[in-house]
């Protein structure tokens, strides 16, 4: 695996996000601006459309943000080939509409949202996470979305209920990657249903304050800021509420490499390397690896009492 360092990095790469995305923008014009105001308005929902009536989130992270290319050229979606290029390359045959999300299973009320009614369904916040791979290395990304449990609140799960699995698109001709064996198609994972429930856990819709990118996970897709990377299923095509532990893809694939659980924790090896260290995207140096990612203060009790290298 290759790691740029900053010698790599061309100078366009460097320019703040901001002031690149702004620019791009007003060289298309006045016309997809408009077009962008009214997300939905059109056919399909292109990267680079800005979402409206994005609100600041009282969830606040004050770290250097990992470049908007970086976020979006190098990153792991085994549905369109395992190389970290490989997504952005390949993505674009994904259409992102139309697209539902069926929640059913231990539900009192299952229901099939469209795209565009999950849009409206909660105010849409910018929340900046760290992201840390099981590979070792992290990024600083500003997520558009809502939390999680404004779905699980209007399904009102039944006290059977003890488990979230996500389901994401199964279709090879949109998905190349999945003419491979690589994993067991489709991707499936999971949560407890109050790791789901918690504040931080988000449904993701954009980055950058724009529509989430085909290679990012679009049109919808968790995000578990204190877990590694992997169990932010993209590509959401279904939510159930099951009462035993869903079998996750990774799971099925390598049982002795990755739990249930995945909580980032640095004292916990992958089998194959250390996760001590990380190397932020755009930098040197490694660093240390923080416990749950740095969100223990926020979500340590939810494994109070749990032994956390058994239950990894």
């Amino acid at each position: 695996m290759l790691i740029r360092q900053p010698d790599d990095i061309l100078p366009s790469e460097i320019t703040p996000p901001e002031i690149y995305r702004e620019r791009r923008l007003f060289m298309q014009g006045m016309g997809a601006l408009a077009a962008g105001a009214a997300l939905g308005a059109a056919p399909e929902a292109d990267a680079g459309t800005r979402l409206a009536d994005v609100r600041a989130s009282a969830i606040k992270l004050d770290e250097k943000r990992t470049p908007y290319k970086d976020v979006t050229t190098y990153n792991n979606f085994y549905e369109f080939g395992t190389g970290k290029g490989d997504p952005a390359e390949n993505a674009g045959s994904l259409k992102t509409r139309p697209w539902s999300v069926a929640v059913e299973g231990e539900v009192r009320n299952p229901r099939i949202y469209d795209i565009d009614t999950l849009l409206k369904l909660a105010p849409l916040e910018e929340r900046v996470y760290r992201m840390r791979c099981v590979e070792g290395w992290s990024m600083v990304i500003p997520w558009v979305g809502f939390p999680l449990r404004e779905i699980i609140r209007r399904a009102e799960p039944t006290g059977n209920a003890k488990y979230v699995e996500f389901v994401t698109l199964n279709d090879p001709r949109q998905m190349p990657g999945q003419r491979s064996r690589v994993l067991d198609w489709p991707y499936v994972e999971g949560l407890r249903l109050d790791e789901a429930m918690h504040p931080l856990t988000l449904l993701a819709v954009g980055l950058y304050g724009e529509v989430l990118p085909n290679q990012n996970g679009a049109p919808i897709r968790l995000v578990v800021p204190w877990k590694y990377g992997f169990k932010s299923a993209k590509s959401i095509v279904k939510i159930r509420f099951v009462e035993k532990p869903p079998l996750t893809a990774w799971m099925v694939a390598a049982p002795k490499e990755y739990g249930f659980y995945s909580n980032v924790n640095p004292q916990v090896d992958h089998p194959r390397w250390s996760q001590a260290k990380e190397r932020r995207i755009g930098e040197f140096f490694k660093r240390d690896t923080l416990m749950f990612n740095g969100y223990g203060a926020q979500v340590a009790q939810l494994y109070r009492g749990m032994d956390l290298q058994k239950f990894f």
